[in-house]
């Protein structure tokens, strides 16, 4: 627990922005008990609020950039405190014995911090002590339950195991998939640095062989001219083929490296669970798997070569100059500790900095994948200005975090310059000190000066391409916190292949939770191969949650689910899934054809059989009134098409896989009764035969039911036959009777 604080002394643990503002709300004597920092405001839109505990109230402070004064609460105003999370978003609420005081949410990062908040202060309030060791930490990403000696989740771990200044390293196994590639990119590399370091080592005997004996009148054989002015044409040219060759190799093979990642990301995300997902935006997803990877393909094939080419030059051009002289290439080098050190201040501030980038750049990504989706929601209700408003904010955000780096490099780089051009000028006033004293020839200095030219060069390059290695570091963790993610919904070690299922379900007394929420409770049910079952139950009780389960899109807590005998966890997912149709209540049309929609789970189906199951459907006549029939292109998740339309190329979908055990969530509870009297009679059809287990709240679609279950709060109620349930005049009876009231009163059931 944390200990009383004094408001003479803000904590310490508050981050320093609050020390001001909490210093200020705090009366004489009093004591902090604890505080929690959440980072949504109530539109949703990212905005600070600290929530303060102490021994006389309860304080809400908004930063700043949130509008609003400070809000508080007397102690014994204050009954209750609730925290609950689910698929990436947290609520915070302050209850009196009469209303609700307050509500705060926050995102999945915060979820631990929010948890552990709202235990001690519900100790507090029972006056109860509570320690760390009594607390519930939940993972933020995937909502499990950690035990108390627990640092990391086992189900996300290991997650990023190196920092981020290392995560560049563990590109390499991608580039050893490309060997030959890279051998040949690095020999093209070494070949044209060296071209490069030709020009200046034969300027250094024109000018003491041919120039100076020319000044001072003396005859200088053709056949020299011609020997040196020819190798420094040669030596371009070399270096200019050598260089094309690098260069066109190189970035080849870092595209090739980027499509790599790019491919391995995506087929890692579709391995990762359904809890995963839950807890990340999209906008995010889309931002690392396309820009993150896009950063280091650019740093590949242009900084990083650059990089190799500087480094090596710089390496060849030292060589050179302590063998021409030893005293000169030490006054050489005076700036480079200096460089150095000022690389070392920077490197933490930058990669933060980018870091902060990253995820803010994801953020705006992520209000574009929200709102153009959901155009027609927000052209529906006038929010055009607001969703404006939204982007602007995150794009502010962006901008922010381009000008805290930038305010580091525009300080960095000159500086960087400064100290090359000084150590250019102490070259200078050093040779011609040389010179003066009978210690150098002029020929040996301009070599020099050649070469120090193209070292500083390299050098302030070099010192210009750390700020691109960093923020290709930032991409590359971003990365591989995704590659590294393990799935919660794990292949079995010793796979049993399910071969074609019966469709016998045994539910043994299951248990699942999403983070600190139990909703699926000591469930127990038995499902005859061929039969179907109806759930029914209010909203929230668990009834998606039990198909899921069924379906492994998650795995239990405990008990187990048995399919033929087998715990499911026995299948290789891929296998378990195939035996499994599912139809929703919101179905999801990619873009692209009819007859690709309906093939979706079994491409190979030929125009035959995908019109089979369309007429199986009764989906046949309106596909034909369409303008290319089979072919009409449907749009971005179907808009273009009708729900019930919509709802039975999904129905022809699943028909087409010819499933044994088959899902209904509610697939008829969004369309008018004439249409959902011609999805009925395709379901008719579909379910005949195969194992079904059918989510709805209308009790008439469940009508050829050989059994209903009704669930409430994650626990099974009743089960048993439509007349049956009337009978026992208990939870199914008071949903039947408030349904046919709905149904007397105009509203169908």
């Amino acid at each position: 627990m944390i200990e009383p604080i004094s408001s003479a002394t803000p904590p310490a643990a508050i981050p320093p922005e609050w020390g001001p503002k909490v210093t200020a709300a705090l009366s004489a004597g009093e004591n902090l008990i604890c505080w929690l920092e959440v980072d949504l405001a109530a539109n949703l839109s990212y905005g600070k609020t600290l929530l303060l505990f102490t021994d006389r109230r309860f304080l809400a402070i908004p930063a700043a950039a949130v509008s609003g004064e400070n809000k508080t609460w007397d102690r014994d105003q204050l009954q209750s405190i609730q925290c609950r999370d689910q698929f990436g978003l947290g609520t915070i609420e302050l209850l009196s014995a009469a209303a609700r005081l307050g509500t705060w949410r926050f995102t999945s990062r915060h979820t631990t911090a929010a948890h552990r908040f709202a235990q001690r202060v519900a100790a507090a309030l029972r006056n109860e002590t509570l320690a760390d060791k009594d607390t519930v930490t939940v993972c933020p990403s995937c909502g499990s339950t950690l035990g108390p000696e627990d640092v990391t989740c086992a189900n996300c771990a290991p997650m990023a195991q190196l920092p981020p200044s290392k995560s560049l390293l563990r590109l390499l196994p991608f580039a050893q998939r490309r060997g030959g590639m890279l051998a040949i990119g690095l020999v093209l590399t070494i070949a044209a640095t060296a071209a490069t370091l030709i020009p200046p080592y034969l300027t250094m005997p024109l000018v003491d062989e041919v120039l100076t004996p020319l000044a001072a009148g003396q005859k200088v054989e053709q056949s020299l001219i011609v020997w040196y002015l020819s190798g420094l044409l040669a030596a371009a040219l070399l270096a200019w083929l050598l260089g094309w060759a690098k260069t066109w190799i190189i970035a080849r093979l870092s595209s090739r490296i980027s499509a790599d990642l790019r491919n391995a990301m995506y087929s890692h995300l579709q391995k990762l669970s359904l809890e995963f997902f839950g807890g990340k935006r999209t906008g995010d997803l889309i931002s690392r798997v396309g820009s993150d990877t896009d950063k280091i393909c650019t740093f590949l094939s242009i900084y990083l070569l650059e990089f190799a080419s500087d480094l090596l030059m710089i390496v060849g051009t030292s060589l050179i100059l302590f063998s021409q002289d030893v005293k000169l290439a030490l006054v050489t080098l005076v700036p480079f500790p200096i460089i150095a050190w000022l690389i070392q201040k920077v490197r933490k501030q930058m990669r933060h900095g980018f870091n902060q980038e990253n995820r803010t750049w994801s953020n705006m990504i992520s209000v574009l994948s929200d709102t153009i989706p959901g155009i027609r929601v927000v052209k529906a209700f006038a929010q055009e200005q607001r969703e404006v408003e939204r982007f602007r904010s995150a794009n502010n955000h962006v901008l922010e975090s381009n000008d805290r780096v930038n305010r580091v490099w525009a300080f960095f780089g000159p500086m960087v310059s400064l100290l090359t051009d000084a150590g250019i000028l102490v070259v200078w006033a050093f040779g011609v000190y040389q010179i003066a004293n009978g210690q150098l020839k002029t020929g040996v200095l301009i070599g020099f000066l050649a070469y120090i030219g193209r070292f500083y060069t390299r050098l302030d390059a070099m010192s210009r391409m750390f700020s691109n290695s960093q923020r290709a570091a930032a991409a590359s963790h971003r990365i591989f916190e995704i590659l590294d993610r393990i799935p919660s919904v794990a292949e079995p070690m010793k796979p049993v292949s399910p071969g074609r299922v019966e469709g016998k379900i045994e539910i043994r007394d299951i248990r699942f939770s999403y983070g600190s929420r139990q909703v699926i409770n000591d469930v127990r049910l038995s499902i005859a191969p061929g039969e179907m079952i109806g759930l029914v139950g209010a909203s929230g009780a668990g009834k998606s949650t039990l198909v899921n389960l069924v379906c492994r899109f998650y795995d239990v807590a405990s008990g187990a689910i048995l399919v033929d005998g087998i715990d499911i966890r026995s299948f290789p997912v891929e296998e378990y899934r195939r035996n499994i149709g599912i139809v929703l209540q919101e179905p999801f049309l990619f873009f692209g054809s009819i007859a690709e929609n309906i093939a979706y789970a079994k491409p190979g189906a030929t125009r035959g059989q995908i019109i089979a199951a369309a007429k199986a459907a009764k989906a046949h006549d309106f596909i034909l009134r369409l303008p290319d029939g089979y072919d009409s292109i449907v749009g971005e998740r179907g808009q273009s098409l009708s729900g019930g339309e919509r709802q039975r190329i999904s129905i022809a979908r699943a028909l087409l896989t010819d499933p044994r055990i088959l899902i209904l969530d509610e697939a008829t509870s969004s369309v008018d009764t004439e249409t959902e009297r011609e999805i009925q009679e395709a379901l008719d059809v579909l379910t005949r035969g195969r194992t079904t287990i059918a989510i709805a709240h209308r009790i008439s679609t469940l009508r050829n039911a050989s059994r209903i279950v009704v669930m409430d709060q994650g626990r099974i109620m009743e089960v048993g036959g439509h007349t049956e349930l009337l009978d026992r005049n208990g939870a199914y009876a008071k949903l039947h009777q408030a349904q046919y009231e709905l149904a007397q009163g105009g509203v169908s059931p």
